[in-house]
C-alpha cells in the first residue's frame, strides 16, 4: 500500500488505486499524511476544510469522513501493511510506515544526495526523488490556506531538488543536460533566482552566453515591475561571473558529450531541445525525471545459495528492518562458510591484505583475484575475508555474480537490490532503476567500514555498479578474467593465482585423505599433482575418488588417470569437476577464439608461439596475435614470456574432446562457484 501526495492525493494497493471519495475526504487523509504517526486534533482538520466559517455540523462531517477513511483503508489491507487509523479523544491518529509515503521517500532520497561532495552519485538519487511526482502537490484537496501553505512547501522542496540536479549534472561536465533540467522550472518559477542563476551558468558554459545574459534582464524586468526589488546575491552573482570570464575570453567551455547532447538542437528564448533515445524508437524530451536510457536491461537468474540474491533478511540477529538511515541493528554477515582444508596462499593472502589495507591512496581499496578455472580463487578470497572479518565490523557482503556459470550472468540491478535489502533498506524504498540503486548503496555505505566480495565475475563492467565508495569499505573480486579495465579505471590491484606446486598439492592431498595413506608413497602423490595441473579442484576431486575407495593406493588412480581419454571424467565429483568448470570458460568464448583454442589442443607439448598458432589455425598472424591476447587474458592460455605461450594438459584434454564431439558444449556438471571453493 502506497499513499501519494506528490500529485493526486491517491492511495494504491497491488490491486489497484481505492477509491477515497470527495475532495474533504481526501483533504483529511491528506493533514493525515502530512503529520504521519502525530495525533491531528480535529479543530485543526475543521479549520483545514473550510475557508471561511465551518457549519455547526462540521464535527459531525469530520467525524463521518473518518469514519469512511477508516473503512476504506481497511478494505485494501491497510492491517497487513501495519497502517492504523486511531481515534485518541478529540484527534486522529494516522499510524504507518513512513516510507509508504512518497514525499518521505523524496525527502530521504535528496537528503542522500550530495551534487558537490558526489555528483556522479547524487544525479540518480535525485532522478528517482524527482520521478516521484506526478503533478502539483496535494492534487484534489480543498483550496484552503492551510492545504496550499503545505503545497507550496511540498513544491518549494522539488525545486530544490531541481537545482541541486542540475548542479550535479554541472559539477560532472554535463552543462547540456543540466540546462534542459533548469530551463522547465525556469520558465515555470521565473522569479526564482537561485533557479535562473543555475540556468545562467549552465547556459554559459555550452557557449550561450547571449542566452544567459537574456536570462538575466528578463528576471530583472520581472522583478522590478512585480516585486519593485533588484536582482539579490545569487543572481547578481551569476551574471558578474559571466561577465568577468567572457572579458577574460573564456568563451565556451566544452562540455561531456551525452546521449542527451548529440544532435541537440536550440529552441527558442534559449530553450534547449535536448533529447535522448526512449525505448526502440521516438524521443522525449530530457526534463529532471529518470529516463529510459539509465535503465540497465540485464538477465535475471537464480541467486547464489549464501550471495547477495539470498541476502533478505540475512542479517545476524535475523531482521533486516532498518530505522530510516538503512542501518540496521546487527551488521550483514553474508560470507559463505570457510573454505574446508585451506592450505598455502600465503603470498597471495599477504598481497591481499596489502592492497585492501592500504588507506593512502583516498580511494576505496579493491583487489581482483584471478586465475584459470580450478585454481581456487574463491577459496582464497573467502579465506581472507573471514580471517580479517573483524576489521570490518559494519559487515560483509557476498555476492555471487555468475559470469562463468550455468545460465545468464547476473544483472547489477538484482545484486543491488540484494545489497541494499541486507543493509536495512525496506523492499519499497530499492530504487527502480540500477543507476539509483548503485548511487543509493553507496551513500549507505560511504562511512561505513564494510566488506565487498564479488564472486566470479565475468567483465568489469558488470563489477563497478557494485563497488561502494567509502574510504573505509573495501571490495575483493574473483574472475577468470584479468579484468584490466578495473585495474585502468577503478586502480583496482591484481592478486594472480598460479598452479600449486608438487609439495602443496602433496599437502592438500594429505590434508584430504590424511597424511598417512599420502606418505605411503610420495612419488604417486608427486604424479597426481602433475596430472592434476596442480590446481586445487582437480586435486580435490582426485581426493574424493580415493575417498570413495579406501582400498586404492594412490599409484592406482595415478594410472587410471594416464588414459587421457579418461582423465577429466575421473576429474569430477558429482556437481563439481574441472570439465565442467571449463566448459563454463569455453563458452563465454566468441567462436573464432574457441576455435584457436581447438587448434592450441593439438600441440604435441602444449608450447608454441604466436608463428605455430597462426599454423595450427590457419588464421593470419594478427587474427592470431589478437586470439592469443584473449586466451591469455581469460587465462586459458599461459603467456609465460615474449611468445611464448603454454596451455595445460587438462586444457588440451577438453578443448580435444570438444572438438571431436563437433563442439556441442555439452553441459554437465556446475561452473566456478562449486569449481572456485577448493
Amino acid at each position: 500500500m502506497e499513499f501519494s501526495l506528490l500529485g493526486p492525493i491517491a492511495v494504491t494497493t497491488g490491486s489497484g488505486e481505492l477509491s477515497l471519495g470527495p475532495a474533504k475526504r481526501r483533504s483529511v487523509l491528506a493533514l493525515l499524511l502530512l503529520q504521519p504517526n502525530t495525533t491531528v486534533p480535529l479543530e485543526q482538520l475543521i479549520d483545514s476544510l473550510w475557508e471561511e466559517e465551518p457549519p455547526e455540523h462540521a464535527r459531525t462531517v469530520v467525524q463521518g469522513h473518518v469514519s469512511r477513511l477508516r473503512a476504506t483503508l481497511a478494505e485494501g489491507g491497510a492491517e497487513a501493511y501495519g497502517i492504523e487509523l486511531t481515534t485518541h479523544g478529540s484527534a486522529y491518529l494516522l499510524r504507518l510506515p513512513e516510507e509508504l509515503i512518497d514525499a518521505h521517500r523524496f525527502g530521504e532520497l535528496v537528503a542522500l544526495a550530495r551534487p558537490e561532495a558526489a555528483p556522479a552519485d547524487a544525479v540518480p538519487l535525485l532522478r528517482e526523488a524527482l520521478g516521484l511526482w506526478r503533478g502539483p502537490a496535494l492534487t484534489g484537496t480543498v483550496t484552503s490556506p492551510p492545504f496550499a501553505a503545505a503545497a507550496h512547501a511540498l513544491e518549494e522542496r522539488r525545486l530544490t531538488a531541481v537545482e541541486a540536479l542540475g548542479r550535479a549534472h554541472g559539477a560532472l561536465g554535463e552543462h547540456e543536460q543540466a540546462a534542459a533540467i533548469l530551463y522547465s522550472a525556469a520558465v515555470n518559477h521565473p522569479l526564482r533566482e537561485g533557479l535562473i542563476a543555475g540556468l545562467m551558468r549552465a547556459l554559459f558554459r555550452t557557449g550561450r552566453q547571449s542566452d544567459a545574459l537574456e536570462w538575466f534582464h528578463r528576471t530583472r524586468r520581472l522583478l522590478n515591475e512585480e516585486l519593485g526589488v533588484d536582482p539579490g546575491e545569487r543572481l547578481r552573482e551569476a551574471y558578474e561571473e559571466i561577465l568577468r570570464a567572457e572579458a577574460a575570453g573564456a568563451g565556451r567551455q566544452p562540455s561531456r558529450p551525452t546521449d542527451a547532447t548529440r544532435g541537440a538542437g536550440d529552441g527558442p528564448a534559449g530553450a534547449p531541445s535536448f533529447h535522448v533515445k526512449h525505448g526502440q524508437g521516438g524521443r522525449v524530451p530530457l526534463q529532471g525525471g529518470a529516463d529510459a536510457g539509465d535503465a540497465v536491461e540485464a538477465p535475471a537468474g537464480e541467486p547464489a545459495a549464501g550471495g547477495a540474491s539470498g541476502a533478505r533478511g540475512g542479517t545476524e540477529g535475523g531482521s533486516a528492518a532498518g530505522d530510516g538511515s538503512g542501518r540496521t541493528g546487527a551488521a550483514p554477515r553474508l560470507l559463505p562458510r570457510p573454505p574446508a582444508r585451506f592450505l598455502a596462499r600465503e603470498e597471495q593472502l599477504g598481497a591481499l591484505t596489502e592492497a585492501l589495507t592500504d588507506r593512502t591512496t583516498g580511494e576505496s581499496p579493491l583487489a581482483v583475484v584471478a586465475g584459470p578455472a580450478g585454481v581456487g580463487k574463491t577459496a582464497c578470497a573467502v579465506q581472507w575475508a573471514h580471517l580479517h572479518a573483524d576489521a570490518f565490523p559494519d559487515g560483509q557482503l557476498f555476492a555471487d555474480l555468475r559470469g562463468f556459470g550455468e545460465g545468464d550472468e547476473a544483472a547489477p540491478a538484482e545484486i543491488l537490490r540484494d545489497f541494499l535489502l541486507a543493509l536495512g533498506t525496506p523492499p519499497e524504498r530499492v530504487p527502480g532503476s540500477a543507476q539509483a540503486a548503485s548511487a543509493l548503496f553507496r551513500s549507505l555505505v560511504a562511512d561505513r567500514r564494510l566488506l565487498v566480495v564479488l564472486d566470479n565475475a565475468r567483465s568489469s563492467a558488470q563489477v563497478r555498479p557494485l563497488l561502494p565508495g567509502g574510504l573505509h569499505c573495501a571490495t575483493v573480486v574473483t574472475s577468470r578474467s584479468r579484468l584490466d579495465g578495473l585495474v585502468a579505471t577503478d586502480c583496482a590491484r591484481p592478486v594472480g593465482l598460479q598452479a600449486l606446486g608438487h609439495e602443496e598439492g602433496a599437502a592438500l592431498l594429505g590434508a584430504m585423505l590424511g597424511p598417512e595413506r599420502v606418505a605411503e608413497d610420495p612419488a604417486a602423490a608427486r604424479e597426481l599433482v602433475d596430472l592434476c595441473d596442480g590446481l586445487p579442484l582437480a586435486l580435490r576431486a582426485a581426493a574424493a575418488q580415493l575417498t570413495a575407495r579406501p582400498r586404492w593406493r594412490l599409484a592406482r588412480l595415478a594410472a587410471a588417470l594416464r588414459d587421457e581419454r579418461r582423465r577429466l571424467a575421473l576429474l569430477s565429483a558429482e556437481d563439481t569437476g574441472m570439465a565442467a568448470a571449463l566448459r563454463m570458460s569455453v563458452a563465454r568464448l566468441s567462436a573464432d577464439d574457441a576455435r584457436l583454442l581447438s587448434a592450441l589442443a593439438t600441440s604435441a607439448d602444449g608450447h608454441l608461439n604466436a608463428s605455430v598458432a597462426a599454423a595450427l589455425a590457419g588464421y593470419d598472424p594478427e587474427r592470431t596475435q589478437d586470439g592469443l591476447d584473449r586466451l591469455a587474458e581469460m587465462h586459458l592460455v599461459d603467456e609465460e614470456a615474449t611468445d611464448v605461450y603454454t596451455i595445460s594438459t587438462l586444457t588440451q584434454l577438453f578443448a580435444r574432446d570438444e572438438r571431436g564431439e563437433g563442439g556441442k558444449g555439452r553441459r554437465s556438471g556446475a561452473g566456478e562457484e562449486s569449481g572456485e571453493r577448493g
